[in-house]
């Protein structure tokens, strides 16, 4: 089971999600998407955030950032109970997990992307506008990431084809442009090839008409 929430603080609203143990974590570390967004510190709930189109982990809202990290505090049992504590958040595909990891436990791959959030104390207003919004759904994760995977290699494709459209389309111009620099004295130098033709057939004395 995996429970969905939505915060309204960007536009459009970004959706959160977090499993309901140890066990839902494993499955989502295991399939997450490359621009899922995990955030975790002391005993917690993995947090993650689905990034819309054309973000990235770099520039996520400050707004966006506080719900996550309150959620986060709300979800740990130790964490909900203190105060200034702070909250880690990577992107997913710089999760590390192995053998030797207990379930639902992580990793990094990379300590540079790694970043942190104070949290000062628990703010009641955004856990509860947060948890108004929390729908428990039993989702098929690997089908989910293997459909967005498919369409990722659709968009893909779709480039690559618009691209060469596009490349195709620059030199059949540039190609037409080259011909035309190359022959525009042409049509130029056909008349006064017929004009030079033209006066070498006419009488010696043809000029004396204009006498």
């Amino acid at each position: 089971m995996v429970f969905y929430f939505t915060s309204t603080v960007v536009s459009p609203p970004a959706f959160i999600f977090v499993g309901k143990d140890k066990f839902e974590n494993e499955e989502l570390i295991q399939h997450g998407w490359e621009e899922d967004f995990h955030v975790d510190k002391l005993s917690s709930a993995h947090i993650y955030l689905r990034l819309p189109e054309g973000w990235t982990w770099e520039n996520i809202p400050e707004e966006l950032l506080t719900d996550l990290g309150q959620l986060t505090k709300a979800n740990s049992i130790e964490g909900n109970k203190k105060d200034n504590i702070t909250i880690i958040y990577t992107p997913w595909a710089n999760l590390k997990k192995d053998g030797s990891m207990a379930v639902g436990q992580v990793s990094f791959k990379d300590q540079k992307k790694v970043k942190r959030i104070l949290i000062a104390q628990r703010e009641n207003a955004i856990v509860n506008r947060l948890n108004k919004t929390k729908v428990e759904k039993h989702p098929d994760l690997r089908e989910e990431k293997e459909q967005h995977l498919k369409e990722l290699r659709k968009k893909d494709q779709a480039a690559v084809l618009a691209r060469k459209k596009e490349e195709d389309r620059l030199k059949k111009e540039r190609a037409e442009k080259k011909w035309q620099k190359d022959h525009a004295y042409d049509e130029l130098f056909a008349e006064e090839n017929m004009m030079n033709s033209s006066n070498q057939d006419r009488d010696e004395t043809w000029e004396d008409d204009f006498m």
